[in-house]
């Protein structure tokens, strides 16, 4: 399974993935969900993915040959990110029919986050769904997610705002992907990170996190012992003379955040 999240605050996009495509007791595999394609102080575009990795591969591969190519509809091109994400969700479900005829009932269905800006124009961010068609983050959800998203969500609904800074809504981002992997075994490391600033047209500052990086470990000592204070000073029930504090236990391996 997978969980990746793109947050669109007033400062800029935010974007991260988890790395784990497949487990089992001796069979773990991990693949980057984060693809990028940058023309610097031109245009800057990230595409998440979730779903079935032949037809996610073959889609970053089709959107990537597209632009080496010059086709005539590419990501070079494209003149609003409207238009992008029209383009990727027609190219998603040509590919999902083509393997489909050569593989029977398996299903190649994939599901995507798409952002990003180009220049002259606002940062956007985009869902596109398996049937191709997509949906708009707004002021009042400005978070998109895809994958495996009930366990990461409750932070980012009570967290996350147009006004959030960007460095905020990042570790927000990171204290729910590791939700997600603390509650989901199908959800693992590493961690990727993408900090875009908006206007910057660049390639944004991008991060890596396996489970026993140093910043990690520290995200989640404080996330811990920030959860341990605040349940501790949730009022009392009104027969109780004098509530027993409690103690937050850490999860197997260190470093992981309780969700």
């Amino acid at each position: 399974m997978t969980y990746c999240v793109a947050i669109k605050t007033d400062s800029g996009l935010v974007f991260a993935s988890d790395s784990l495509t497949n487990a089992g007791i001796d069979n773990v595999s991990t693949y980057s969900k984060m693809h990028t394609f940058v023309q610097p102080g031109e245009r800057m575009f990230v595409l998440l993915a979730a779903g079935n990795l032949a037809t996610t591969q073959s889609l970053v591969k089709r959107l990537r040959d597209d632009c080496r190519l010059s086709n005539d509809i590419c990501l070079s091109t494209v003149y609003s990110i409207s238009d992008a994400v029209d383009y990727i969700g027609t190219v998603s479900t040509e590919l999902q029919h083509t393997q489909a005829a050569r593989a029977g009932n398996t299903s190649f269905e994939a599901t995507f986050i798409f952002g990003g800006q180009i220049a002259g124009q606002a940062p956007e961010l985009y869902m596109i769904y398996p049937q191709g068609n997509h949906i708009h983050e707004s002021a009042a959800h400005p978070f998109l997610q895809i994958g495996e998203t009930k366990y990461g969500k409750p932070i980012l609904d009570r967290v996350i705002r147009p006004d959030t800074p960007l460095e905020q809504a990042a570790r927000c981002a990171l204290v729910s992907i590791n939700s997600t992997i603390r509650s989901n075994l199908t959800v693992g490391p590493p961690v990727e990170l993408l900090i875009y600033s908006a206007d910057a047209l660049n390639a944004g500052r991008r991060l890596l996190f396996t489970e026993d990086h140093p910043y990690y470990r520290a995200l989640a000592s404080a996330w811990n012992e920030g959860l341990r204070q605040a349940l501790n000073n949730l009022p009392p029930f009104e027969w109780e003379s004098q509530p027993q504090p409690l103690q937050v236990v850490a999860a197997s391996g260190g470093g992981q955040m309780q969700g």
